[in-house]
């Protein structure tokens, strides 16, 4: 018994009772699943899918509004059903005055014409309302008619120019299938890419760089923190890295979904992503020479892979698996690789919960080497960095490489550090920022120069007095040597400053020669008077015995030797 029947048999002619027939519509859905079923299915041809498709939805509605419209006739009493649509028809020789006698199929081709030449004809045909509820029962349906005609006008151009979603998924299965034929390729494969094909399809909704690509990168950045965030700084190899970083992180994220039974990475090969877990399970399997497997770890959500094998530039150590239906979030290694030259004091701190995330202890001695050999490479080049910054002046470079965790004291190759390089460029306002920074004044490089050496050598007298007013020494380690050499080159105006820094004029080199020794040697009458001045001792000897004026004597500068006997003279008084 039909559903209608039942209900006026059981409540008689309640009509508010009657409306519940209406939840009938649901069916609908039913035959939407299908179509959609039947749209995916390459084997059917999509194009008659569509068109039968929108056929039956405009099939459906005019039904629909046909069967509304014979309602309203039929809901007035006897007596007024002359002032109907249908009850005042008048088509040729037909009359429907009494309507209710004609044949039911007559009444329903009547009810369904105007339906559709309403439809069609924006509510002007030859059958039109001829009172008020029929008048506004036409006003909401020629309005829903206008959606529809958008929604079946839009429908036909898509076919026409190939662009709705399935028809693309379509195309790009049939490429697959037709690929997977010419190859050859086995029944497993073809079924695996064709779920996955089916997934991505399935998912693309969801899909964040689907839908968010066109919004801007300061709103998406927002939006990217809402929903990755919390998730990220629980992960453990992201466990005490800055905000900063990690707001960069989620904005390289891109979820993806992948079916049971799926390898994500295979063991042995090189990694290009890290997938983070966001729902799911996975499994790390190692793979035996022999073919057998050894089920590692499992990983739930906040869980981790591809990180060893992204961080330390070595295949991927174990294979994974999918054992549910999973959604990752990936992050490639290129993005990875960017942000951690721009967060050093991250990148290290990652490389610390590297290794402290990794329990089994099968590889964690190559695990420390790898990651040790890491750390020396990135401190190299992060002081690399810091001293190109110095030398071409960019303080802002160094400003954000020391912010960003750089040490300004440490030193490269030739044991020079920034402000070794600032010192002898010039760089006053680096010098004074890396002095800020805590840099070390006094360190030396492996020539024995200080920073305060090279800003004497190199003349630089600001720079050379604001290392002195903060603890700078020139702390040479052969200053007698380096006098000498000083003296032997006529530099008086070096000698000058040196002798002014504390640089003790007796210093002696290798064979006990003082810088007055060379200087009488030489013939320098100027710079043995400087030296002179300085308190230089006029009687000492070298190891053959000789004093300055000695050497003074064997030069036979005349000029030399007065000013030698003057100053043994008054050493003597």
């Amino acid at each position: 018994m039909a559903l209608g029947h039942l209900v006026e048999q059981v409540t008689g002619r309640v009509e508010a009772v009657r409306w519940l027939v209406w939840v009938r519509l649901y069916r609908g859905r039913k035959v939407m699943a299908f179509f959609k079923r039947v749209e995916k299915d390459i084997r059917v041809s999509y194009l008659l899918t569509r068109i039968v498709k929108l056929i039956t939805v405009e099939l459906y509605c005019t039904h629909t509004a046909a069967c509304g419209f014979y309602y309203l006739a039929t809901t007035l009493p006897p007596a007024r059903e002359g002032g109907t649509w249908i009850g005042s028809l008048s088509l040729g020789d037909a009359r429907y005055i009494n309507f209710r006698e004609i044949d039911l199929l007559t009444r329903y081709v009547t009810s369904l014409y105007l339906a559709i030449v309403t439809m069609a004809t924006v509510g002007y045909g030859d059958i039109h309302a001829v009172n008020t509820r029929e008048m506004a029962f036409t006003v909401v349906y020629i309005s829903f008619s206008i959606v529809l005609s958008a929604y079946l006008i839009g429908n036909m151009t898509a076919l026409i120019v190939k662009g709705s979603r399935t028809e693309r998924f379509r195309d790009r299965m049939t490429d697959l299938i037709r690929y997977m034929n010419r190859n050859r390729l086995g029944s497993a494969i073809r079924s695996q890419v064709k779920d996955h094909l089916m997934l991505q399809y399935e998912s693309s909704y969801t899909r964040d760089r689907v839908i968010v690509d066109d919004i801007p990168v300061a709103v998406r950045s927002k939006m990217s923190q809402t929903l990755y965030l919390d998730m990220v700084s629980r992960v453990g190899l992201f466990r005490g890295c800055s905000d900063d970083f990690l707001s960069q992180i989620v904005l390289k994220l891109h979820e993806e979904f992948f079916l049971p039974g799926e390898v994500i990475l295979e063991q042995g090969t090189v990694v290009d992503q890290i997938y983070i877990v966001a729902h799911g399970c996975l499994e790390e399997v190692a793979n035996g020479e022999d073919g057998s497997e050894e089920i590692i770890s499992e990983l739930r959500p906040y869980g981790i892979v591809g990180d060893v094998a992204v961080i330390c530039n070595i295949p991927q150590p174990y294979t994974v698996r999918v054992c549910e239906l999973c959604s990752l979030l990936r992050i490639d290694k290129q993005s990875l690789t960017s942000i951690l030259q721009i967060y050093f004091k991250d990148n290290s701190q990652i490389l610390s919960n590297l290794l402290k995330g990794k329990e089994t202890e099968s590889k964690r001695k190559q695990l420390e080497s790898d990651i040790t050999y890491l750390l020396a490479k990135q401190e190299s080049e992060l002081v690399l960095g810091v001293n190109n910054a110095a030398y071409h002046g960019d303080i802002f470079r160094l400003k954000s490489l020391i912010s960003a965790g750089a040490d300004p004291s440490k030193s490269d190759y030739d044991g020079r550090t920034a402000l070794h390089i600032a010192a002898l460029r010039g760089y006053e306002d680096i010098v004074r920022f890396l002095i800020q920074r805590g840099a070390n004044v006094n360190s030396i490089d492996r020539f024995g120069n200080s920073p305060l050496l090279q800003a004497v050598k190199s003349g630089h007298d600001r720079i050379t007095s604001l290392l002195v007013e903060h603890g700078a020494i020139l702390n040479l380690e052969d200053a007698g040597g380096y006098l000498c050499r000083v003296v032997r080159g006529g530099r008086i105006d070096l000698l000058k400053k040196l002798l002014r820094f504390g640089i003790s004029p007796n210093c002696r080199n290798y064979d006990q020669r003082t810088p007055l020794h060379i200087a009488a040697a030489e013939g320098l009458h100027l710079v043995a008077s400087t030296l002179i001045e300085s308190g230089a001792d006029i009687q000492a000897k070298d190891r053959w015995g000789n004093t300055p004026l000695d050497e003074g004597r064997r030069c036979s500068s005349k000029p030399l030797v007065r000013i030698l006997e003057q100053a043994r003279t008054v050493a003597t008084n």
